[in-house]
């Protein structure tokens, strides 16, 4: 008797189980059971008219058929009943009207509370992405709108572009801020996706196998670097990957993870450290005025830009040879078979089979072989003037993590007898100089712990002494608002010290909102170098040129070939109208490629970009009247 009784509460149990599994599956198994129920409703309905011959009054008796109907109908529809006749029949067709208002209005609410959670699930943007050729950008930080902008302009030739950005963040709050701060996405189209980047499955969400490019920002967080270097790592080492390699670019701030994050992504990862390109772009730009507008000019897709193609027209000649056989490219440095950049090399190197060239041309369409220039005036090329270098003193005023690698690139490049002083108010200041690398002894340093928001604490610098003058934020210590607040209070000092004293002071400031440039403008400063912006603009091409990486490696190490702005004078005769095509071959002469120019005057209407006469990639074949002042862009080894 109690094996009787246990064997019926273990399958009441187990019937209970089962119940409470199928109510836990989801809308579909409540509507499964509602659906259960109206027809048990219908079908016992229906057998007691068919069975007990009960009709309406005044009607025949219903077949089992009929008698279905009739209770389908006032299941679905309580005003059925409305006219029905005979005692009978209506307490029969009443149980059923009341059966189908219970089953009805539970079924409006489990395909309300079903749709509910369906839009719920969508608003957290964990459905799969099923697209094709995206590009994918992985992590929050400040610079994905300037990427996303980018990105939109580069798109605008593609059919049908995507952007598919996962972070771990909310998927609306996302859409929201992306919506409010690039109002322009032209024809491409912002995907999120809330997950973690570092997380297999998450990543599965974004359909990298199929994509056409991914972009692993730093983001906001404690070691961001290691949050990147896990991503790249989820990534290339996913077992359900592609064969074919990614193209991945990745974004570092600490140079000591640099050969991890090699490591770990192989070939398939471009690597941009962050605080060693803003770095090395100040020390550049702080050295030539105008340098910076060069240097957005090949980074950003609005304008001119560097393509990396094969050219079959140009195998077998000599890069020399090649300088002068494009009128609407420059032609700046060849990629052998291996991936291997070498800009500027000798004019006698043969373009081989399996070599890539590297151009700078407004379009990839712009890029054609002309033929030979017959517009080359040999007269018009100066003789060689060779001018030695000078000692040069230079101000650093505020101090971030990257004032060490200004100050290191700095003393790379400057000639015997250079002085830079360092002049900022943070706790720390002396240990860190105490520390700092500096390359040979070309460069001596002294500091100072100065106040440089207050105007008498400038002014006892001598300022105007200066041969460049730097201004870093103390983002170190404040947030980005903060520290461009002080940057702007400094860079107004310096401008009154400069319009008393009647000198002209070269001053290179670090922004790290790019919302505050515009503000930065009215100082009358020679250039402006925004961190954020320039870390974009380079993690952008990088997605779109895998060699672009390298190229810019190049371009900033004073071992190879570099950006200078020299006098036009040293080149070419001045006051007669020359073609560019005479410049390229004036520069070809020293071994030099001609990149452009700068206008020493130059009209507003002649420069709608803004860039302070800066004119990379002019077309060869067009004549210009150069004047003292102007200056010849190059790329060269000095």
């Amino acid at each position: 008797m109690a094996k009787s009784r246990t064997r019926t509460r273990g399958l009441g149990a187990r019937l209970r189980y089962a119940f409470d599994k199928s109510m836990a599956a989801g809308p579909i198994a409540l509507m499964g059971w509602l659906a259960v129920i109206s027809l048990a409703v219908i079908v016992a309905a229906s057998a007691i008219l068919a069975l007990l011959r009960i009709a309406p009054e005044g009607g025949n008796s219903l077949s089992f058929g009929e008698a279905m109907w009739e209770s389908l109908m006032r299941t679905l529809d309580s005003g059925t009943m409305g006219g029905d006749a005979g005692w009978g029949f209506r307490v029969v067709m009443l149980a059923v009207t009341l059966g189908g208002i219970f089953i009805v209005s539970a079924l409006i609410g489990v395909l309300s509370t079903g749709l509910e959670g369906k839009l719920d699930e969508l608003r957290k943007g964990r459905s799969e992405v099923l697209e094709k050729d995206h590009t994918i950008i992985l992590n929050w930080s400040a610079s994905i709108f300037d990427i996303i902008s980018e990105l939109t302009i580069a798109n605008q030739s593609r059919r049908r572009p995507r952007i598919v950005i996962m972070a771990d963040r909310d998927k609306v709050e996302m859409e929201d801020e992306i919506a409010q701060k690039v109002p322009n996405l032209k024809n491409t189209r912002i995907i999120c996706r809330s997950g973690d980047p570092t997380d297999l499955g998450d990543l599965g969400i974004t359909s990298p196998q199929t994509s056409r490019s991914i972009i692993v920002l730093s983001p906001d967080a404690e070691d961001p670097d290691s949050r990147v270097i896990k991503t790249v790592l989820a990534l290339v080492n996913d077992p359900r990957r592609r064969p074919e390699k990614y193209q991945i670019a990745a974004e570092i701030r600490d140079a000591k993870n640099v050969e991890l994050a090699r490591v770990v992504g192989g070939p398939e990862v471009q690597l941009v450290l962050a605080d060693d390109l803003i770095a090395r772009i100040v020390v550049h730009s702080s050295r030539q005025s105008g340098l910076s507008a060069v240097y957005s000019e090949l980074l950003d897709f609005d304008g001119c830009e560097i393509y990396t193609q094969a050219q079959p027209a140009i195998v077998g000649s000599s890069f020399g040879d090649a300088l002068m056989a494009y009128d609407t490219s420059i032609l700046m440095g060849l990629c052998d078979a291996a991936g291997k950049v070498y800009l500027n090399p000798p004019m006698e190197t043969q373009i081989q089979s399996g070599m890539k060239a590297i151009l700078i041309a407004e379009d990839d369409a712009a890029i054609k072989v002309t033929a030979s220039p017959s517009s080359v005036d040999h007269t018009a090329i100066a003789l060689y003037r060779r001018t030695e270098k000078a000692a040069e003193r230079t101000l650093l005023l505020g101090w971030n993590r990257r004032g060490p690698i200004i100050a290191f690139e700095l003393s790379r490049y400057v000639a015997p007898g250079s002085v830079l002083t360092i002049a900022a108010d943070t706790p720390e200041l002396q240990d860190e100089v105490g520390a700092l690398l500096i390359s040979g002894s070309n460069l001596q340093v002294e500091y100072g712990i100065v106040d440089t928001a207050s105007r008498a604490a400038l002014e006892g610098l001598d300022i105007p002494s200066y041969d460049h003058v730097l201004v870093l934020g103390y983002s170190d210590h404040f947030d980005a608002q903060a520290t461009d607040t002080r940057t702007l209070v400094t860079l107004l000092h310096l401008r009154k010290i400069a319009e008393e004293s009647g000198s002209h002071i070269n001053v290179v400031s670090e922004m790290i909102d790019v919302r505050n440039r515009e503000l930065a403008e009215v100082t009358r400063a020679d250039d402006f170098v925004v961190s954020n912006k320039l870390v974009s603009l380079m993690l952008a091409q990088a997605s779109e040129n895998e060699n672009i990486g390298a190229i810019f490696e190049d371009l900033l190490d004073e071992q190879g070939s570099e950006i200078y702005m020299r006098p036009a004078e040293a080149y070419l005769e001045l006051g007669q109208p020359i073609t560019f095509y005479t410049v390229t071959e004036a520069c070809r002469r020293r071994g030099e490629v001609a990149m452009g120019y700068v206008r020493k005057r130059q009209e507003t209407a002649d420069d709608p970009r803004n860039m302070g006469g800066v004119v990379v990639n002019p077309k060869k074949s067009e004549a210009l009247t150069y004047e003292a002042g102007d200056r010849i862009i190059v790329l060269a080894r000095d």
